[in-house]
């Protein structure tokens, strides 16, 4: 079948969404680990349609004291070598191997964002940590969504998957399809890395697996990286498509598929893309305003609670035990 953009942008939350309920898909030593999960995240070389971080439970909880916002790489700097006790922040932090300033930079968006104590001592700036930085991260896994893998999809991941494996960045790699429900599923006869894990989306986004990964060895010399991704990941969540969508629309819907809200357009009556949800759509409307005064106090339209909606499930992701 040929599959449109708007069928790959359902697969990738389906996807995202099981791994959210479901994780890990085979039993291990890792059960304990709470999955937090993102979409179109990468590097500069590699962008992966679904990453999966392994988190241990409470080193998630001590991460929510820093806030719900990812901490970029300067931020990182900051949070993670800031002294127990107040210090000028050019004695209590490593040379970053850049220009000082950038460093101050950052030690002032650290302490307006308040996962830093910042004060003045003479000339000198001092800092000190709101709490250590917990090491929360136990595994990175990278899924690379097709949920129609005929021969030349599988020829292009081909490459893609073998870079994976040999980056040094994920702990495990999956590629994820459709179910065919034929005895040997296709994908399985495709020259694809041994070491790539494989799930099969079926209906009702239930998942089987086809084939179980390698675990490989991550580069330690990339662990800063690692936790880079890992930020990202917990900041965004998959849900952030929204951000990018619009949920101010008259005719945008949340429809509920399996265990997954997915947007919906009334006007085009499909599920759109993000490419496709924009202000340029000639069926956009945007809501009516009395839509936007209902509830007291003003709490905006139906929109407004889509979004609300959608944030809450990400951040109840990133404190499971609450």
């Amino acid at each position: 079948m040929t599959v449109s953009a708007d069928t790959e942008f359902v697969f990738e939350l389906l996807v995202c969404r099981w791994v959210e309920r479901h994780w890990p898909p085979e039993p291990t030593d890792a059960d304990r680990a709470v999955p937090v999960v993102a979409r179109q995240l990468g590097t500069r070389e590699r962008r992966w349609d679904t990453v999966v971080v392994e988190a241990d439970p409470d080193a998630l909880a001590a991460r929510a004291q820093f806030g719900e916002r990812e901490l970029d790489s300067d931020l990182l700097h900051v949070v993670r070598h800031a002294p127990a006790e107040w210090a000028w922040y050019r004695d209590a932090l490593p040379d970053p191997g850049y220009p000082w300033r950038y460093v101050r930079a950052a030690v002032h968006r650290a302490a307006d964002r308040g996962v830093v104590e910042k004060r003045r001592s003479g000339n000198r700036i001092e800092i000190r940590r709101i709490a250590p930085y917990p090491d929360w991260v136990e595994r990175v896994v990278a899924i690379e969504n097709k949920p129609d893998l005929d021969a030349s999809a599988a020829r292009a991941l081909e490459g893609q998957l073998r870079h994976d494996v040999e980056a040094g960045l994920a702990d495990e790699v999956w590629v994820a399809t459709t179910a065919t429900g034929e005895d040997v599923e296709p994908v399985l006869l495709e020259d694809l890395p041994v070491e790539a894990g494989v799930l099969t989306l079926g209906e009702g986004a239930s998942a089987d697996v086809a084939w179980l990964p390698s675990r490989l060895s991550p580069d330690p010399d990339r662990s800063d990286r690692r936790i880079e991704l890992a930020e990202r990941a917990y900041g965004r969540g998959f849900r952030s498509y929204v951000e990018t969508m619009r949920p101010d629309c008259r005719h945008f819907e949340l429809r509920r598929e399996g265990d997954a809200l997915l947007p919906w357009c009334a006007a085009k009556e499909t599920h759109q893309s993000q490419s496709v949800c924009a202000g340029s759509c000639a069926s956009f409307e945007p809501e009516p305003p009395q839509w936007r005064t209902r509830g007291w106090p003003i709490e905006g339209g139906p929109g407004k609670g889509i979004s609300r909606l959608l944030a809450e499930r990400r951040r109840r992701q990133r404190r499971p035990e609450e």
